[in-house]
């Protein structure tokens, strides 16, 4: 078991930064229930005691709590995906706490939890929109590394690439990591691609993870006469309701293709796997580029209305920020 970052306080604020507990829900649901209500509402609400770690997962995550005289006022989860990267998310600040420098103290509990576990890298996610968030996050040392989109072709078992180019997709992921590993996507992502460790957090692929994908998921690579022109794997399936309605969604972690006409037959090959899953949905990530985004449009792929951010903080050397949240 690692040490504890336990009931630290800043000698300034007063605010104490201690573990989240199931008995602190009351507490979040008071300053996180009406965040985004423009947009449907925040998740932590929904999700709050399912996200908090159990004991036999203390090593691999952490959800702090900024507390004020015992009332919550901030929270953030710190998760390990790998032996050397971490990933930061569920950010929030009570409306009355902002720009008290409470993100900051947060962000630092998380830096520092993650070099104790090895962590050589911290990374987050902010939505385009969010630019409270991204200010902030600059403030509190991380710097840009990505940015991607969520393509959405529909499933159909019948789908067909629409193409004159003779092109064969297979599930071979020696295929697909050849052409990931010399894609534009690749670089334009940094490497990273979704985590089937964790929902909505990206890491860096391997070739192993192509082969796990292969077993487990499916893994995708688009063949033609002249070489290798696409690649992408899926993640994982899961449900969401809404409205009363449950959907089925087929979550794709990264894409990447030659041209349009290797767009349409990457997209046809996954709207077919979405279908045999009984997907009603899916989602793929693409770069958030020009070439990228009308690729995908104009291969008949619907798009996401925005873009996501992807920042990250070199944890082996980060000095302490000096400005606060916003």
């Amino acid at each position: 078991m690692t040490p504890e970052i336990e009931h630290e306080a800043d000698s300034d604020s007063g605010i104490e930064i201690r573990r989240a507990t199931h008995d602190d829900y009351e507490g979040v649901l008071a300053f996180t229930e009406t965040i985004w209500d423009d947009r449907g509402g925040d998740y932590i609400p929904e999700i709050y005691h399912d996200w908090l770690e159990d004991e036999d997962e203390r090593d691999e995550k952490k959800t702090f709590l900024a507390v004020d005289d015992g009332t919550p006022v901030g929270i953030v989860q710190a998760v390990l995906l790998t032996d050397d990267e971490a990933w930061f998310q569920g950010i929030r600040v009570a409306a009355d706490y902002r720009g008290q420098g409470i993100s900051r103290q947060l962000t630092e509990a998380c830096f520092e939890w993650a070099r104790e576990q090895g962590a050589t890298i911290g990374r987050v996610m902010i939505h385009s929109w969010n630019t409270a968030s991204l200010g902030a996050s600059r403030s509190n040392g991380y710097e840009p590394l990505a940015e991607f989109r969520f393509a959405k072709p529909q499933p159909d078992r019948q789908a067909a690439p629409g193409t004159e180019t003779r092109a064969r997709v297979t599930n071979d992921p020696a295929a697909a990591w050849r052409y990931w590993t010399h894609s534009d996507a690749r670089e334009r992502l940094d490497g990273l691609g979704l985590a089937p460790e964790e929902t909505w957090a990206l890491r860096e692929l391997t070739r192993e993870d192509f082969d796990r994908f292969a077993d487990e998921t499916a893994v995708f690579a688009v063949e033609r006469e002249d070489g290798l022109a696409g690649a992408a794997y899926r993640t994982r399936t899961y449900d969401r309701e809404k409205d009363g309605e449950t959907r089925t969604w087929a979550e794709y972690g990264a894409s990447a293709w030659e041209d349009v006409d290797a767009a349409r037959t990457l997209f046809a090959a996954i709207a077919r796997d979405a279908a045999d899953l009984g997907a009603d949905e899916t989602r793929v990530l693409i770069p958030e580029t020009g070439q990228h985004v009308t690729d995908a449009a104009y291969a008949g792929a619907d798009l996401s209305e925005e873009g996501d951010f992807v920042l990250g903080a070199d944890l082996t050397g980060l000095e302490r920020p000096e400005s606060s949240d916003r």
